[in-house]
This record gives structure tokens, C-alpha cells and sequence, in this order.
């Protein structure tokens, strides 16, 4: 029997030495190496603090700052531990009352603008995680954005046109704004200002 399990037992080891230890470590070294700040996480520091990451999307909700995509995760939002979606279809009404809700806080935050709300304000990404917003969800918050902040909406905008990124290589998704680098410039412009 001990024959028999012999062979077994060293290409158990040997399948684990390679699948659990040499893999997994030549994946990581290579991660940063060639791609440092995404293996890193990409984290965005401010005064050698650290105060969020590209990847992941934070609630804002203060009418000085663009709003991000709403967040389905628990227990509270953009939480980078528990990332789902609401798997909920498109009539249930639970969604259509919280997509109701959310309308109406974007409503109360800017009640003169009667423009239409981009779905991407009101719904939730598949991750709950999405740190960006289209252009046109950028758009629908400009004047928001500087009416609360006494600026020039042009000002805004070309924040807006500089923080919107292209799609990738050129045809992969579609154009995009990070929420977090925006409203970061925002602050950054605003304190120059000052």
C-alpha cells in the first residue's frame, strides 16, 4: 500500500510546491515589477496619506463634490470586502423605489436642473465598486458642482474634460471619469484659488 501512495503523495507535494508557493510568487513579482502601482493597489495619497485608490468608488455626498455611481455593498457602501451587486431585475420594486429615491436626492440637490438623470447616477454598478461615472453623469452635476463652490462652470468643465479618460486601447469600454481624481482636482484648484 505505502507503494502505492508513494507516488501520489510526492506529485501531491510537488503540485502544491509549484500551484501554491512557485506560481503565485513568480505572478507576484511580476505584478511589481511591470505594474508597481496596480499591484499596490493604486492608491492615491494626499500629504503622505493615504485617502483611497483608482480602483475603488467612495460616496460622496456633499453638493460641492461629484457624486459617484450608488453602492449595493454591506454594510456600507464601497465596501471593497464585500463586492456584489443587487442581482435585482429591472422591475423589481424594490430597485424602482430606490432608483425613485435617489432621483429625488439629485433632485433636492440641484432643483433647477430639469435635465434628465444618466442611469449611471441612479443604478449600481455590478461590483458596487465602480469608481468612475460617465461623462454625461459628470455633465449632469457641473452646474451643481459650481453654484456650491462659487466658480465658473467652465472652470468645472475643463476639470471635468481633463479627468475624463479615453477608451481603453483606444476600443475597449467607453469613455470614463474617475469620481475620487475629479473631485480631488476640484479641491486642488479650489485651494489655489484661496
Amino acid at each position: 500500500m505505502i507503494k502505492e501512495l508513494r507516488p501520489a503523495l510526492v506529485i501531491f507535494a510537488m503540485l502544491s510546491i509549484v500551484t501554491g508557493l512557485a506560481y503565485p510568487g513568480a505572478v507576484t513579482l511580476v505584478a511589481k515589477v511591470f505594474f508597481a502601482d496596480q499591484a499596490g493597489g493604486s492608491i492615491i495619497e494626499r500629504d503622505g496619506q493615504a485617502i483611497g485608490s483608482r480602483l475603488l468608488g467612495q460616496a460622496f455626498t456633499s453638493p460641492q463634490y461629484f457624486w459617484s455611481r450608488p453602492s449595493t455593498t454591506g454594510p456600507q457602501p464601497n465596501n471593497g470586502a464585500a463586492s456584489t451587486g443587487s442581482n435585482q431585475a429591472t422591475t423589481n420594486p424594490i430597485l424602482e423605489a430606490a432608483v425613485r429615491e435617489r432621483i429625488a436626492a439629485l433632485r433636492a440637490a440641484d432643483p433647477g436642473n430639469q435635465r434628465p438623470v444618466p442611469v449611471d447616477l441612479v443604478t449600481a454598478s455590478a461590483s458596487g465598486l465602480d469608481p468612475h461615472i460617465s461623462p454625461a453623469a459628470a455633465e449632469y452635476q457641473v452646474s451643481r458642482v459650481a453654484r456650491t463652490r462659487g466658480v465658473d462652470e467652465a472652470a468645472v468643465r475643463k476639470l471635468v474634460d481633463a479627468a475624463t479618460e479615453g477608451r481603453t486601447f483606444g476600443l475597449l469600454g467607453e469613455p470614463r471619469v474617475n469620481v475620487l481624481e475629479l473631485n480631488l482636482a476640484l479641491d486642488a484648484q479650489s485651494a489655489q484659488v484661496k
